[in-house]
């Protein structure tokens, strides 16, 4: 006896698995707008009160103090930019299964800003 193959052909047109929609293409952006909403203003007030709370050296302040100061301020101007970019990037992305690595890829990329400020803040030089 032989066995009996019976194949389809031409193959039937399913959607390719990666082509899908992604239920839970969501979570990311959405984790993401919720950190924001705590990190950016925070990093926000506190990097730009910073330099309030260097006052006391006056202009005898320490070259890594300014330094730390001009890195914080540049990252708020630019890191603002990308930060808002990398954001709304992750939800306008196509919400398919193809794209899913890259939306949570953005919605991190979009946390660095606010969280390297945050960072500088907590751990300036001394005046």
């Amino acid at each position: 006896m032989r066995p009996q193959h019976f194949a389809a052909w031409p193959p039937p047109p399913y959607p390719a698995p990666r082509d899908g929609r992604d239920p839970l293409a969501w979570i990311a952006p959405t984790v993401a707008t919720v950190l924001l909403s705590v990190l950016g203003p925070a990093a926000g007030l506190l990097g730009l009160m910073s330099v309030m709370a260097t006052d006391g050296c006056g202009t005898e302040c320490s070259q890594a103090l300014t330094n730390a100061l001009t890195l914080i301020y540049g990252t708020l101007f630019f890191g603002g930019f990308l930060a808002f970019g990398a954001w709304l990037a992750a939800w306008v992305l196509p919400w398919t299964r193809r794209w899913s690595a890259t939306r949570v890829w953005l919605a991190a990329a979009s946390l660095v800003p606010p969280v390297f400020v945050l960072l500088l803040v907590f751990t300036l030089p001394a005046p």
